[in-house]
Order: structure tokens, then sequence, then C-alpha cells
């Protein structure tokens, strides 16, 4: 607006407005003072201060707590009297800010976002049980899956007839045995189920030194490398549709998991496999995969539009539930 200003006395408004590009009335309006407007003026059949306050000591009386404002005008007329319609009601109900139910309700606990970080193998684990169908209808194989979610290396599996927290334990007892976990080392997330939540469980947490983390009720993005890694086994091929006992699931399962772990090249680990990265190879099979594409490259650059081709290294750092603020690899 100063600069419109300056240059009106020269050139007028209307030039000044249009070598600035401004619209006139925007000018015109910016020098016009401010007023402040004036207050509404209450409506001459709204309620008296002394009648809104008599409406809102009716509704919250002990005989009318728990019923709605039309409710309330019935039964009032029923008595003999009237002090408002039932819009009004709400309208004074809305300015004491009790425009909501007004009995005490169960209020849900609110429950953290789980944020967990792994830079290495070993520092998160990530378990669940899903469900395999048995020879009949409605039976079913339970199979527990212990997942490092860093190099997605199944750190400990079995197959029971039931879910039984008991037997999870045993899991993860003989896991950590296995991997030589040390106190304070390992993290260990699961989703809310009876054998994830059992005290016993919570209590075998603390005598190993690990560190519990759980998923939000009703959110299956919370375990995301468990979950991952079950549909990657049920839709392979060799996985039967159906179990013949307990000792086929396991026979059928044991070749699949030595798959996913020994054989399976994973898209989120630079197609490396999760034993390359849990035992430390990756930088070395990189490097002579890197080599290999050098070596292309020099032979046939015309077949490589985009220039000498990279090879993608795995992650640096896993999250569950990236904090959004946080920068880095991607999981």
């Amino acid at each position: 607006m100063a600069a419109v200003l300056s240059l009106a006395p020269l050139v007028g408004v209307a030039a000044a407005c249009a070598a600035l590009m401004l619209p006139r009335a925007t000018f015109y309006r910016s020098q016009q003072p401010a007023t402040t407007p004036s207050p509404r003026p209450s409506p001459p059949r709204a309620l008296q201060p002394t009648e809104r306050v008599e409406v809102l000591a009716t509704l919250n009386s002990p005989h009318f707590a728990d019923k709605a404002p039309r409710q309330v005008v019935a039964e009032l007329l029923d008595e003999g009297r009237y002090l408002c319609s039932t819009r009004t009601m709400y309208r004074v109900l809305e300015a004491a800010g009790e425009l909501r139910e007004r009995r005490d309700q169960l209020r849900h606990p609110t429950y953290a976002k789980p944020e967990l970080l792994a830079t290495g193998p070993n520092q998160v684990w990530s378990w669940d049980i899903t469900k395999l169908k048995g020879p009949a209808k409605w039976t079913y194989y339970h199979l527990y899956v212990i997942i490092d979610i860093f190099s997605r290396y199944v750190v400990g599996w079995m197959i029971a007839a039931r879910e039984s927290a008991a037997l999870a334990q045993e899991l993860i007892v003989e896991a950590c045995e296995r991997q030589g976990i040390q106190p304070g080392q390992l993290t260990i997330h699961a989703d809310r189920g009876s054998p994830m939540k059992a005290k016993s469980t919570a209590m075998l947490y603390g005598d190993l030194g690990i560190t519990k983390s759980h998923s939000r009720p009703y959110v299956s993005d919370d375990n995301p490398f468990s979950e991952a890694q079950f549909r990657t086994l049920k839709y392979r091929p060799e996985m039967p549709d159906r179990f013949g006992s307990l000792a086929d699931a396991r026979a059928a399962v044991a070749p699949l998991m030595h798959w996913y772990n020994e054989e399976h090249y994973h898209s989120g680990i630079a197609l490396l496999t999760p034993s390359d990265v849990h035992h430390g190879r990756a930088p070395t099979i990189v490097t002579a995969r890197q080599r290999a594409l050098d070596t292309a490259y020099a032979a046939h650059p015309e077949r490589f539009v985009r220039g000498a081709p990279t090879h993608q290294q795995p992650p640096t750092e896993v999250w569950i539930n990236r904090p959004a603020q946080t920068t880095g690899a991607l999981q």
C-alpha cells in the first residue's frame, strides 16, 4: 500500500494500482478507518439471564439429569410449567459446555503409539501367532513365529495345537539362548493377544531383562513385520491349504522357514536373504554384486540409460512407526 501511496500523486491511483497489479478496491478498502463492529443486539424474545440460570438448574437437577430436553419439556408441561422450547434448552446446554451425554460414561484409555528403532540384529523382535487349517472344518493349528525386524530373520518358531502363554515363553527363552541375548539388549514387540499380555509373559521379560512393547488395540499396522512374514509364508505354493495332523504341519512348515531365512531374497533388505543380514554377510555380498554390475556396465554402457548402476544398500535403521520428524533410511 505504501508503494501505491508514493506513486499515486505522480501517475494517479488507477495507474499505480495497475503497475503494482493491485486491485483498486483493495487499496481503497485499506485506506478506510478501522471500525469495531457493534455488538449484536439481544433478540426481544431471548431468555433473560435469570431465566437461563433457571433452565440450566432445572436440566441439571437430580430429577431431570438423566433425561433428554424433549422429555424434560413434556414432563414440565404435565406439571403445568413451560420454561422454554426444546431447541432453547439445547442452546443453554451448549453455552454451558454440557451438550453431551451428561451421565458418567466409561472412558477408554489412550494407548501410546509404539515407536521402536533397530539399527542392528537382535535389538527388536516381533512375534505373533497365526492359525493353520487342520484336517476338518473349524480345526486349527497355531504357528508361533519370532522375527528380528532389522534382518527379517526368524529367530524362533513352533507349531502347537493351541495358543498358550507357557508355550510362547518356552519359545522366547530358547530363541534368546540361541541368539545369546544379554539383559538390556532386546525389545520384544507383539500385539495384545492373551499369550502376549499374560502376566507370566511380562514376568519372564523382567527376568530376562527384555523390554516389552505392545500394539495399540485394533491397529494391525503396529505389528507389520510379523503380518508380512505370515503373508509371505501362506502364499507360497508349497504351503498346503490344510494339514492332516500336527506332525504334518511341522514337516511342511520347517522347509518353508529354512527357505525364508536362507534362500528368500527379501525386497525390504536390498534383495538379500535374512540370514545374510542377520549374520553380517551383507557388506561382502553387496560388494560382490557391485563388481558384477560394474563389469556389465563397462562391457555395454549403452544399455544403462541412467548411467552406471549402483546396488541398493540394506537399511541402516528399521522402525516400527517412525516418528514424523525422524529422517534416514526407510524401513
